[in-house]
């Protein structure tokens, strides 16, 4: 109670929640907002094993809807995958960057946002042509001007998104990315739940039969149980960390004698966080915009194939009496190549290696320096695995259950979606605990 007390009484958490739920509102009336000259045709999203249900869902039902806001931060996303691999020794000039501190920190940044503004551009029209194609939207001007009046649009909107971003992570609450994304997923979720409910309880109530009542009920019972016991999961494996044993040497110069102090080095079992598993979604959704910009009318037979084997929510058809999952395959590679490339970004054994050698730290029964530097790579790399698998199995699940028909297609748990709420709203919990302790501290030293 003194905690929640000390929270409503703290006027910079207030402050910051109520900046970024004003963004949210802005978030969520520019969802609604329809392109104009483009009418929705709202039946293909009945299937959920679409390419583009994952940016529709990151986005809040911003892309079903086709408005200003369809693209989300996608580009952005995909624009930072691509600067931070280029930056690991492929381009000197953006290696060098990382290298420089703010100062390369906000150069690099500008690179990432004209690269995620050449990418809205592409991604807009191959989503265009795609739901055309589809018959997801109809154009009410299909000439090269019209297309280039929506594709504004689009890229504006994702820019305003991004702009919308930046503003939560410097005045509000949380990464400002990961916030728009936790939004739009936040506010599918009432929906999903109704839904449940109509699939499993709704026919069967009308029927009046209490045997077919008592079976919905159970069915609503275990989904909403599952549900419960996967976000119990995700936070358990956020909230888990290996402590490394961690000595301090300290020489007094008076007497000349040295003490040890011991305490622990923590690293998390998933050092990403959700970032694998929002870069993986990203890179499974391009396929899909490449299909698009190669067909006209009929789409050759190879981008149909890229199409279905990229497809993470269904079997690929490889025979007539063979199904192989290559898309929950290639989705899983990912989400474990992408956790050990971002926990070598949060993690950097050679830089703690370096710096504790120079505070004359070691950890316990390792000898400072290179074989600190091994040791840490050992460890990380163990848990890092851990972590990935974790993730992994939680972004499948859904995918899992609906192939199996267990649970229908559009009531799959969604795993992705509850690795990114539990993850960021971790951060958030996090982010407010730190900053109420340093103004806690603030008004002790006044």
């Amino acid at each position: 109670m003194k905690k929640l007390a000390a929270f409503f009484h703290n006027k910079d958490v207030l402050n910051r929640i109520l900046f970024t739920f004003a963004i949210f509102l802005v978030f969520r009336i520019g969802s609604a907002i329809t392109v104009p000259g483009v009418s929705v045709n709202e039946d293909i999203w009945s299937d959920t094993t679409n390419s583009f249900s994952i940016l529709n869902m990151m986005g809040g039902g911003a892309l079903q809807n086709f408005s200003i806001l369809a693209l989300g931060v996608s580009p952005y996303i995909t624009a930072s995958i691509i600067i931070q691999l280029l930056s690991m020794d492929v381009l000197p000039s953006l290696t060098q960057m990382t290298k420089e501190g703010e100062s390369g920190r906000k150069r690099l940044n500008v690179v990432t946002r004209i690269l995620s503004l050449v990418l809205a551009a592409v991604q807009a029209y191959g989503i265009i042509v795609a739901l055309s194609n589809s018959d997801g939207i109809t154009l009410s001007d299909d000439s090269a001007w019209g297309y280039t009046k929506i594709i504004i649009f689009m890229v504006a909107g994702t820019m305003m998104l991004n702009w919308l971003g930046d503003q939560i992570t410097d005045k509000g609450i949380g990464n400002g990315i990961s916030m728009l994304i936790f939004a739009g997923i936040i506010s599918s979720l009432p929906s999903q739940i109704t839904s449940a409910f109509s699939e499993f309880l709704g026919s069967r109530i009308t029927t009046g039969d209490p045997a077919l009542i008592l079976e919905g009920s159970v069915q609503i019972f275990i989904y909403l149980l599952a549900f419960f016991l996967i976000i119990v999961f995700v936070t358990f494996i956020e909230k888990s960390v290996r402590k490394l044993p961690v000595s301090h040497s300290n020489t007094s110069q008076s007497n000349e004698l040295t003490s040890q102090q011991s305490s622990f080095l923590p690293i998390k079992v998933n050092a990403s966080s959700v970032m694998p598993v929002i870069f993986a979604s990203s890179i499974m959704v391009a396929p899909s915009i490449i299909v698009a910009l190669f067909s006209n009318g009929e789409p050759p037979a190879w981008t149909e194939t890229l199409e279905q084997v990229f497809n993470f929510q269904a079997m690929t058809q490889m025979t007539d009496s063979f199904a192989f999952p290559w898309g929950p395959i290639i989705y899983a590679v990912l989400i474990i190549l992408f956790s050990y490339f971002y926990s070598q970004l949060q993690i950097n054994p050679e830089r703690i290696a370096e710096n504790f050698q120079t505070s004359g730290t070691y950890i316990t029964g390792i000898k400072p320096g290179a074989e600190t530097e091994r040791y840490v790579t050992k460890i990380l790399a163990r848990i890092t695995f851990m972590g990935a698998l974790a993730l992994t199995v939680i972004a499948l699940l859904p995918v899992i259950l609906s192939l199996s028909g267990a649970v229908p297609a559009s009531l799959s748990l969604g795993g992705t979606g509850v690795i990114i709420v539990v993850g960021v709203a971790l951060e958030i919990s996090n982010q407010i605990s730190g900053i109420m302790a340093g103004n806690g501290y603030a008004e002790s030293e006044l």
